[in-house]
């Protein structure tokens, strides 16, 4: 029986080892969120690397994990990317696998630690913290890159004093409660919950790390709970496919399946050949110093997730038809207007979501020139019949600008400094491009008005307003190729467009007027005529803007320096 005094060090020992959980887990996020901005720019060429290829899956996979060190968030960003519809299922699974490979880096770390190592790593907090005060974002990221890696041994070493593992008080409690528990369905239900609650499988990786590295917790017990700490993992891709489509869901699955499958398999094989496992551990890494023992941990915990990604790798078609069977597509489901390739689960990964801002306005681009190139054959023809196709892709026009500026609002605060100026032109272009197809409704809508009053323009005057739109057209495919392609070398060609532009609608409006006056015009046309050649010089201006934009947050060739 506990005295009064025992109960209130046991509990101060309890906080003090939930202090050092929760530094851990700080130190991570500060280092995950820091890696992740430094390498931004990799993780978008590993992006754009995917292909059907499952090795390479498996390898952009662990890399962008072992940039990040989250698998989680691996798992969240492929989610993310397959809600958009940016990757298949084939494609995903292989990169999911992946994600738990890299994610064992974290376990090797953290075993490696011993004094030196630990002192060298407070060292390098302090640093971080220093590096913080700079003005530099270079090295504000650099500070929290050390700061984080500094703090995750400060939580661990919290973790391993006399006054959390170190007092025998909980030394007996972990004692006891682990004979309690001493099941391996049991120590595999505990990995589970507490990998869900903390939302981090290196954390609690880590966690048991630690446990054994101090000889609170039995090698052999501690294998069962890694192998539910891999289960548990798949809580926050779980959540994450919640509202998304039946095909992110099926992510989700697979991801869960495939620890499942894995957690099984060896679950089988350590309750069987519990003995020569453990054995074969100690072999590799002897001795009873705590870098030994913690070692042990993170080989199998190596060992667990390249030999479950090996055994299922070559059954990723049958993971996927499975997923498709268990998660069936909704019948008669209602078509909603969403985003394309942007998915508010890729806030997470600021420099990944920026890039998929740029397809999700390359795509709404491609329906504003459709769309002008439809109401300009209405111009020239007279004919309405593509209406019901321009309509559609307006709908789609509007609810882009205003779903992605909408998303821009909240990436902003989130990406790197250098990013704040593409964040900012983006901003005007999407008005500008919304514009523009408010242009292709208005022409559109005077072919169907002229119509039903049984007027048309002069053959003058359509050929006048045939090669105006033409070159309006023109200046539209070149401020795309800009724009898309950073291609500064097309601004001074959309100068002298815009300059032809503008000479062209006092020239036509001139000629309109003296068409007029000798009578080859009616006065009923008069309206729509200016209205035409007003809305396509204001096509060239927001095109121009458009162009302009890759120099000048603003578009305003002026103000280009």
């Amino acid at each position: 029986m506990l005295t009064s005094q025992e109960i209130m060090q046991l509990i101060g020992s309890l906080i003090w080892l939930l202090a050092g959980v929760g530094v851990f887990i700080v130190g991570m996020n500060f280092m995950g969120d820091a890696l992740e901005k430094s390498a931004g720019g990799g993780m978008k060429r590993l992006l754009e690397r995917i292909s059907n290829n499952r090795f390479s899956g498996v390898g952009i996979g662990a890399g962008v994990t072992a940039i990040i060190q989250s698998s989680s968030a691996t798992s969240v960003m492929v989610i993310g990317l397959v809600n958009a519809g940016v990757m298949s299922l084939m494609q995903a699974t292989p990169i999911i696998m992946g994600a738990n490979i890299g994610t064992t880096i974290t376990g090797v770390l953290i075993a490696l630690k011993n004094d030196y190592f630990n002192m060298a790593m407070y060292l390098l907090a302090f640093v971080g913290v220093m590096l913080g005060f700079s003005k530099k974002e270079k090295s504000k990221i650099a500070g929290s890159l050390c700061c984080g890696l500094g703090l995750i041994f400060v939580g661990l070493e919290v973790m391993s004093s006399e006054q959390a593992f170190g007092n025998p008080l909980v030394e007996n409690l972990f004692t006891n409660i682990f004979k309690t528990i001493d099941f391996p369905l049991l120590l595999i239900l505990v990995g589970v919950v507490f990998t869900g609650l903390i939302q981090s499988s290196s954390a609690a990786t880590g966690v048991v790390i630690t446990m054994v590295g101090t000889g609170v917790l039995p090698l052999d017990l501690a294998l069962f709970i890694i192998l539910g700490a891999n289960i548990g993992t798949c809580v926050t891709a779980l959540l994450a496919s919640v509202g998304a489509n039946a095909n992110s869901k099926r992510v989700a699955l697979i991801h869960f399946t495939f620890n499942v499958i894995g957690t099984a398999f060896f679950t089988a094989i350590i309750w069987i050949f519990k003995e020569p496992v453990v054995n074969m551990l100690v072999s590799v890494f002897p001795g009873d110093d705590p870098m030994s023992l913690q070692m042990r941990v993170s080989l199998f915990h190596v060992i667990f997730n390249v030999t479950t990604t090996v055994l299922l790798l070559p059954f990723v078609r049958r993971l996927v038809d499975y997923s498709c069977k268990v998660i069936k597509d909704k019948k008669e489901q209602e078509e909603v207007l969403s985003l394309k390739y942007v998915d508010d689960r890729l806030l997470s990964m600021p420099p990944v979501a920026l890039m998929q801002v740029k397809k999700e306005m390359d795509y709404m681009f491609s329906l504003v020139k459709e769309n002008i190139s439809l109401s300009f054959n209405a111009l020239e023809t007279g004919k309405s019949a593509d209406g019901e196709k321009l309509f559609a892709n307006e709908l789609v026009i509007d609810f882009t600008n205003g779903a992605l500026t909408q998303f821009l609002i909240k990436l902003s605060p989130m990406v790197e400094q250098s990013d704040e100026q593409v964040i900012g032109s983006y901003f005007h272009v999407l008005n500008d491009l919304e514009r523009v197809g408010d242009h292709a409704e208005n022409f559109y809508e005077i072919v169907t008005e002229m119509a039903s009053k049984n007027i048309i323009f002069s053959e003058r005057g359509k050929n006048d307003i045939k090669t105006m739109s033409d070159k309006v057209m023109q200046m539209l495919v070149i401020s795309k190729d800009a724009f898309d392609n950073l291609n500064k070398e097309e601004l001074s060609m959309l100068d002298v467009f815009e300059e032809e532009i503008d000479t062209m609608k006092k020239e036509l409006t001139a000629n309109h007027f003296f068409r007029l006056a000798e009578g080859d015009c009616s006065m009923e046309v008069s309206p729509y005529y200016s209205s035409t050649v007003a809305g396509l010089e204001r096509v060239a201006d927001h095109l121009i803007n458009v162009g302009y934009s890759i120099v000048n947050p603003i578009g305003s060739q002026k103000e280009e320096n």
